[in-house]
């Protein structure tokens, strides 16, 4: 006799409730992905929620409402628990993505798999086949010699299938997502070991190390990752840094001994932020700028760059994570820097707050500020906040920003955007996008690359991806131009990018390396 039953006297398993479950995930997902309200990665996360509530509204059905019998329901529930069970033995979430998406790893391996390192001889057969080409500029600071991600040369060639970047050196490295500083021959940076943090100077030619300094700090969480994340600033015979955990470092550039040191999170009272202290020291004037987020006249620091000695303070607001930078704005020299929920500006003399503004919803605040013109000055942010754009205005009373225009076409998370006559290129949301300057029009959009980190370079875009691809464009207005890559990493690559002359420095959390960028030569007679 055919009845639908499980067996003989059973009732059969009632699919209505999971066939509701299942199709009302499919309508909203579909929703969500066609959503442009949502940032790409508010559509991920809302997507995840979506789909771990439907795997527990399932598991629910399964267990009180499916009518199966108890022997298969429990069978189910100790299977799905067996999987689990092996899931959370066999990986551990090593980070996110820029997006926020988890990424796994295996639980017997510390970090993920790196390309094998380069020989030295490849290295140094390939830095002599090089050597009457080579271009020699220094890159002593984070985005460069203005922190502004802008460079005036040299003219790289468009042609990486003839011509491909050449790999001078690829080493392992210490944990962090610092980038390097390039002086006096040697490339630097911030690494973690174990419990020690390091500055690690390499030969900028070889790779090889010159020396290192060590001392006890180490910042790491399950999102942030591990390690430091800012990059050295040198002038003169000296580097100064700032480790995860707030210690700020002066070090001889020759040797690198210590000339002194402060705890920055001691010293303004204050608290390491959630992702660890990202701001680059600031070193103008004799002074060395850092963000430390204290209350009290104590959110912004300034200390002798000689001796140490504090020379400054002010601010009572929270810092965030981008570095301070000087600019000169309605003809008032100034420290921009990024607060909690606010964008302000202090004097580079006595640290008193000339102009501070409320923006940003309370996520962290990255991307470096563009200047625009001599009174104008543009900030943008992800997590859906955009552009904005002020103009500085200067009367009697002080300075004051106006609002010029907002834009929700570019949202840049922690990469950095660049001005190229009269528009605006970077990545909002991890789609390389422009601008227009004047009202924040979008004129286009083209190409996934995650949140990585680029350099405007002459007239050309030097865009490494967030997955380890290195991107040349030649972006104008009408749309990128043409576009060549280059992949250098196989993993998660958030690291700022260097360029000294034609040579390209960068690194991940677990390697890094040196490549010589084809440039365009001049025929001579």
């Amino acid at each position: 006799m055919a009845i639908s039953v499980n067996q003989a006297g059973s009732r059969p398993i009632r699919w209505w409730p999971a066939w509701i479950i299942w199709l009302a995930t499919l309508v909203a997902l579909v929703v969500v992905r066609m959503v442009d309200a949502f940032p790409f990665q508010q559509r991920n996360l809302i997507s995840l929620g979506i789909g771990a509530g439907s795997m527990a509204l399932t598991f629910l059905w399964w267990v009180l409402l499916s009518r199966s019998r108890w022997r298969l329901r429990l069978g189910v529930v100790l299977g799905v628990a067996l999987l689990g069970a092996a899931g959370v033995s066999l990986f551990r979430v090593v980070g996110v993505t820029g997006d926020l998406i988890p990424v796994l790893g295996y639980r017997w391996t510390s970090k993920p798999s790196s390309p094998e390192p380069v020989s030295a001889a490849v290295s140094s057969a390939a830095a002599s086949m090089a050597e009457k080409d080579r271009v020699r500029t220094p890159y002593p600071q984070f985005l460069g010699p203005h922190r502004d991600g802008v460079l005036p040369g040299p003219k790289l060639a468009m042609n990486w299938e003839t011509n491909p970047p050449r790999v001078l050196w690829r080493r392992p490295i210490g944990a962090g997502w610092a980038g390097f500083a390039v002086a006096g021959g040697m490339a630097l940076t911030l690494e973690q070991h174990g419990d020690h943090e390091e500055v690690a100077s390499y030969d900028a030619e070889t790779g090889e190390p010159r020396w290192r300094y060590s001392y006890p700090a180490r910042y790491a969480t399950p999102i942030g990752g591990e390690g430091p994340r800012t990059t050295p600033t040198v002038v003169s015979n000296r580097v100064y840094t700032l480790g995860g955990t707030g210690l700020l470092h002066c070090l001889d550039l020759a040797t690198g001994s210590n000339w002194w040191k402060v705890d920055i999170i001691a010293e303004a009272q204050a608290s390491v932020l959630e992702w660890g202290m990202a701001g680059s020291p600031l070193v103008e004037n004799g002074a060395v700028v850092v963000c430390a987020g204290g209350s009290s006249g104590k959110s912004v620091l300034a200390f002798d760059a000689l001796s140490g000695a504090k020379l400054w303070a002010g601010g009572d607001s929270h810092t965030s994570y981008g570095s301070p930078r000087l600019a000169t704005l309605a003809g008032v020299p100034q420290i921009l820097v990024f607060n909690h929920r606010s964008i302000a500006s202090h004097d580079p003399q006595t640290g008193a707050v000339l102009w501070e503004q409320p923006w940003g919803i309370g996520y962290p605040l990255v991307a470096m500020p563009v200047l625009v013109g001599t009174n104008r000055v543009l900030y943008s942010a992800g997590y859906n906040v955009g552009a904005e754009l002020f103009e500085i205005e200067k009367s009697a009373a002080g300075l004051k920003p106006r609002s010029v225009w907002r834009s929700n076409r570019l949202k840049a998370k922690f990469s950095n955007p660049v001005l190229k006559d009269g528009y605006v290129y970077g990545l909002d949301d991890g789609i390389l996008a422009c601008i227009d300057v004047r009202d924040g029009a979008l004129k286009w959009k083209s190409g996934r690359y995650g949140h990585g980190q680029g350099l405007l370079v002459g007239a050309r875009y030097l865009l490494m991806s967030e997955h380890g691809e290195l991107v040349l464009l030649e972006p104008t207005p009408e749309g990128p131009g043409r576009v060549e890559t280059f992949t250098l990493f196989s993993g998660k690559t958030w690291n700022p990018i260097s360029l000294g002359g034609d040579h390209l420095y960068a690194r991940t959390d677990s390697e890094a390396v040196c490549v010589q960028l084809p440039i365009e030569t001049v025929a001579t007679r």
